[in-house]
């Protein structure tokens, strides 16, 4: 059986339009596929060794081999929804954000290529309430320091992703190796 991600996030917004964390959200989207597919077996921060280390994903679908990675990004929102209180912070940071998910993308790639037992698909999914991700910047973006990182609409990214050579050490701590993508990847973004 296969994973439709794009349904899945349809019919989760339905019941779940925000989230309060990450693991809320990683919560609500495995419990909808064990609804979905029932018969599937759900691992949740499963440690995957992948080029020597050990990695962890946020679910891992062993029977079908299906890995998946999430962001929860926000900005600051304050509201009700369904009489539940949200108080989302703003995380800000968005330079190191997109760095984040791109790798979780990488990881997601190279899951693929290793021989004993690869992933079969695998899919990284960044929800936010911030348009910095999604909408075209107006100024120049492609002289600033994550100019390779930028995930807005239509913007395709592939090979190697890497910081401007002006960007600061602090910015880049922990974070210093270029991403290589293998595929190119088109950002489509949609309202669900």
């Amino acid at each position: 059986m296969t994973l439709g991600i794009h349904g899945l996030m349809r019919k989760l917004s339905e019941s779940r339009p925000i989230f309060h964390s990450e693991a809320d959200f990683q919560h609500a989207l495995a419990w909808l596929i064990h609804d979905t597919m029932p018969e599937s077996q759900i691992r949740l921060e499963y440690p995957f060794r992948c080029d020597g280390k050990t990695v962890y994903l946020d679910i891992w679908l062993p029977t079908e081999r299906i890995a998946i990675e999430l962001k929860h990004l926000t900005r600051k929102l304050k509201r009700d929804c369904n009489g539940e209180p949200f108080d989302l912070k703003n995380q800000s940071a968005r330079n190191i954000r997109r760095y984040d998910f791109l790798d979780d993308i990488q990881r997601l790639e190279n899951l693929a290529d290793i021989k004993e037992e690869p992933a079969r698909a695998g899919f990284a999914v960044l929800l936010t309430n911030d348009p910095a991700y999604w909408e075209v910047p107006t100024s120049r973006w492609e002289s600033t320091n994550d100019a390779d990182f930028r995930l807005h609409k239509d913007h395709k990214l592939s090979g190697k992703c890497k910081w401007a050579d002006r960007a600061s050490p602090g910015t880049k701590k922990g974070r210093e190796d270029p991403i290589h993508l293998k595929e190119t990847l088109i950002n489509s973004v949609g309202a669900i």
